[in-house]
């Protein structure tokens, strides 16, 4: 992944952060503590989508897609 677009979402307590691939469209979306730290929410939102897009990328080497489903 050479470029992921975040966005933080304050509601409350608590922040929504989601994390976008460009390239796929692929989007992913973590909740955490308002008062953590926002390099923090960026790693695990960016950890879960390069998470997302490996196993998507491991399904469609398998000959599944997510039209099969």
């Amino acid at each position: 992944m050479k470029e992921v677009i975040l966005e933080f979402i304050v509601h409350g307590s608590y922040v929504k952060v989601s994390a976008v691939d460009p390239v796929s469209g692929t989007e992913v979306s973590i909740v955490g503590d308002r008062k953590a730290e926002q390099s923090y929410l960026e790693s695990v939102a960016t950890k879960k989508l390069a998470m997302v897009l490996k196993k998507n990328a491991q399904v469609r080497g398998h000959g599944f897609s997510s039209d099969s489903c």
